[in-house]
């Protein structure tokens, strides 16, 4: 099992591993969850795939385990920025606006984490293996990218489970039905674990 972490200058170094993550997003979010995301060709993306954001898979043999997005909170692509912030500004119809107990923070030090998965397909006895490796190279790659905290929307017991797996994590939002799930906005902080 391999984790990587892509971006617009190197995924041309990686062959199908882009397009790969892209439809495992596909059969995680629109087959198996039943979103209703922008799709083609079998691919799952949206506004926030641009060359400000790194996506980090785990992978094996071609196949893409699980993945997620991480974009700064700096950024802006037309009337876009991140997801979390889009949401508590309104443009996002699908997530509440308030989403978050403060104001959505815009800093180079914060970035956001967005489309985490892990594939239907990885088997139970493989999922904790295959969360570790995908949060090991998360935590990695945003401190590379001088973040020292990472926000999340994820469901209501992520901090249980980030807490178990060795993160510092709070909750920095009410918990929400989004589709049927429950989910809540986390912070996760990585200053505390640079070493």
């Amino acid at each position: 099992m391999q984790t990587t972490t892509l971006s617009f200058a190197n995924l041309h170094n990686y062959g199908d591993l882009f397009a790969n993550m892209l439809r495992a997003r596909h059969e995680t979010f629109i087959q198996h969850a039943k979103w209703d995301l922008p799709e083609a060709d079998g691919m799952e993306y949206d506004q926030y795939d641009t060359p400000a954001s790194r996506w980090i898979a785990v992978h094996e043999f071609g196949e893409v385990l699980a993945g997620i997005r991480l974009t700064p909170t700096t950024t802006k692509c037309g009337i876009y920025s991140y997801m979390i912030r889009d949401a508590q500004r309104g443009l996002l119809d699908t997530i509440p606006e308030d989403l978050l107990f403060d104001e959505a923070p815009v800093a180079p030090h914060v970035w956001e984490s967005s489309r985490i998965f892990v594939s239907p397909r990885v088997p139970a006895k493989q999922r904790m293996r295959v969360q570790m490796s995908l949060i090991g190279e998360m935590t990695n790659s945003a401190r590379a990218l001088g973040a020292t905290s990472v926000i999340c929307l994820i469901p209501e017991h992520g901090d249980r489970w980030g807490r178990r797996v060795g993160l510092d994590i709070d909750i920095i939002g009410r918990v929400m039905d989004i589709g049927g799930a429950k989910n809540a906005c986390m912070q996760i902080n990585l200053s505390n674990k640079l070493h």
